[in-house]
């Protein structure tokens, strides 16, 4: 749907292409940045509901501009550098982490036609802009020059790597049923006349409970928030970090939540598809609103977690990816392999 804009901005040379390539920078970063003030919000009154308190009531209509002021806070906070740190490298972490979890926004597609870049290898530039984010971790624990936050680092990327190979080992079951890494794709094969049975969740359930939950260990979570264990580590890899480059660390963080959160609904929950048949009238068209509606069901797991869960110890978190995670995944990667390979289960649902 972008092909006629795109095609008017190149008419106009270096230049244009140069605007259209900021226009699609803010496509991606204006909402993303907005959803996260609101999920920030609505992540403290889920908070305060759930444990009888009261939550953002003060600034803005039912606090809803108390994310705004602190983000104004932070911003007009004093930025200090560690005398003895990595000073470029330091100033460098936070945008390192936060450059990949707006760039894999680039291939998640919205609705049929509403996708900024539809390419054919969506799934592995997922993958690979997924992975990238541990390194402005690690660098920002070595170049901070303190035990703590280096500690927080490694404890950070060692969590990370474990989860990542889980998470994409659920992805090759999706990538066997769907037959294709185009994301627009993965989301059309799960299209069929059963609704919500023709979603890759069922034939891939133990996968998408792994695909899930390790991405709540990969945005460092509760209860996997380890690389944050306030109690043990004083918050951590960015312990140093003060002002805006915080501000940065902690947008990247729910900028991620939210990114799982869509990743989830579009490739194991039918993304735009309605959850009925296409023969119902109405409740049966697809649209980008089933496809928040979707991601709104994660994102909101996300706080229940924080808000029910106790943190697990750190062997506890090494032993769930290691030991039951990646051995599941793999046992079910043979399954769904069979499955497929003898047609009990198919393109758009069980035949």
């Amino acid at each position: 749907m972008f092909d006629p804009v795109r095609n008017w901005f190149l008419g106009f040379g270096d230049i244009g292409l140069v605007v259209w390539l900021v226009v699609l920078i803010l496509c991606i970063a204006v909402p993303v940045i907005l959803a996260v003030a609101f999920y920030v919000w609505w992540e403290r009154k889920v908070l305060g509901w759930m444990h009888v308190r009261i939550g953002p009531n003060s600034v803005g209509p039912a606090g809803l501009a108390q994310t705004f002021a602190d983000v104004f806070k932070l911003l007009f906070k004093e930025y200090l550098l560690p005398a003895k740190s990595s000073k470029l490298l330091f100033v460098l972490a936070p945008l390192i982490a936060l450059v990949p979890a707006f760039a894999a926004w680039a291939v998640v597609p919205f609705d049929q036609k509403m996708v900024l870049s539809n390419a054919n290898a969506g799934l592995l530039y997922l993958l690979a802009m997924t992975s990238m984010g541990v390194y402005g971790i690690i660098i920002a624990g070595w170049a901070s020059n303190s035990k703590y936050a280096m500690l927080g680092a490694m404890r950070s990327a060692a969590q990370v790597v474990s989860y990542e190979i889980a998470a994409g080992m659920a992805l090759v079951g999706v990538l066997i049923c769907a037959g294709s890494l185009n994301m627009t794709d993965i989301v059309q094969a799960q299209s069929g006349a059963h609704g919500i049975f023709s979603w890759f969740w069922l034939p891939l359930l133990p996968l998408f409970v792994i695909y899930f939950v390790s991405g709540v260990a990969e945005t460092n979570r509760l209860p996997f928030d380890m690389a944050e264990g306030e109690s043990e580590i004083v918050a951590g890899f960015h312990v140093e970090y003060s002002g805006a480059p915080f501000a940065v660390f902690f947008l990247t963080e729910y900028a991620n939540m939210i990114l799982i959160s869509f990743l989830a609904s579009v490739l194991f929950l039918g993304g735009w598809l309605s959850p009925f048949p296409e023969s119902w009238p109405l409740v049966g068209i697809a649209g980008w609103w089933w496809l928040f509606a979707k991601a709104f069901f994660f994102a909101f797991l996300y706080l229940w977690f924080r808000a029910a869960f106790p943190r697990y110890r750190y062997d506890q978190i090494m032993r769930l990816g290691w030991k039951v995670f990646i051995p599941i995944a793999l046992a079910w990667i043979g399954v769904t392999g069979v499955l497929v390979y003898f047609g009990w289960f198919g393109l758009g649902g069980a035949r």
